[in-house]
């Protein structure tokens, strides 16, 4: 067989992969700054628990989180899709990752700009929402950029909770046809065309952040 008898099963593939990797960034994102938030300005009890979360899934192997989520939990009563595991799995773990780029980026805000929001009797959500984050969003985003292309290729595991993403397609191809060399260089141009077309949007996002007059610099901006 020729490589256009292996696309439209790829295709297909690619399909899944794209769509449980925006699912799941969009998810991992707001994992990300609720945890980071929670580490900042959350007081006691939510630092301490946005700490446990992060530190077991930064701690842990994606592959043996996801292999717990769909073989474990149905043991105790809780069990979900291969599709849903997959991307709350993955969510969990990217959020894990980005909720200490939330922290950092949040830390980074001069402190300057939280002392005058004082002084102009701001409360600590308005301080939040109005001046740190506009400027901490900014500073996330290379770092945010990094972590939605890693999530991308960690789509790859899914194929193991019998989801038919990309990845295991191909392999189900492979073994079919035994044709490893079509069939696997398809995959790897299929994750790199990809993962540029998701870094290019990256940037494009970051670009339009910047420039943006929603942002501002200042209490005084």
């Amino acid at each position: 067989m020729t490589w256009t008898h292996y696309l439209p099963a790829l295709l297909k593939g690619a399909q899944v992969t794209a769509e449980i990797a925006v699912a799941s960034t969009v998810l991992g994102a707001v994992l990300a700054f609720a945890a980071g938030i929670a580490r900042v300005e959350g007081g006691r009890v939510l630092s301490w628990i946005a700490l446990v979360y992060i530190e077991i899934f930064r701690g842990t192997s994606l592959l043996v989180q996801l292999f717990w989520l769909y073989y474990a939990l149905p043991l105790v009563g809780v069990s979900f899709s291969p599709v849903v595991t997959g991307i709350a799995g993955l969510a969990l773990n990217i959020g894990a990752y980005g909720a200490e780029v939330v922290r950092g980026a949040l830390l980074a805000v001069p402190p300057q700009q939280r002392e005058a929001a004082r002084a102009l009797n701001f409360g600590r959500t308005h301080t939040l929402l109005r001046i740190c984050l506009p400027q901490a969003v900014v500073e996330m985003m290379p770092s945010f950029g990094n972590l939605a292309v890693q999530n991308l290729k960690d789509t790859s595991l899914v194929s193991l909770i019998s989801i038919s993403d990309l990845t295991f397609r191909a392999q189900s191809l492979r073994n079919i046809s035994l044709d490893s060399v079509t069939i696997y260089s398809m995959t790897l141009i299929g994750y790199f065309v990809m993962a540029l077309v998701l870094t290019a949007l990256m940037r494009w996002l970051e670009a339009a952040l910047r420039r943006g007059p929603a942002f501002p610099r200042s209490v005084h901006g």
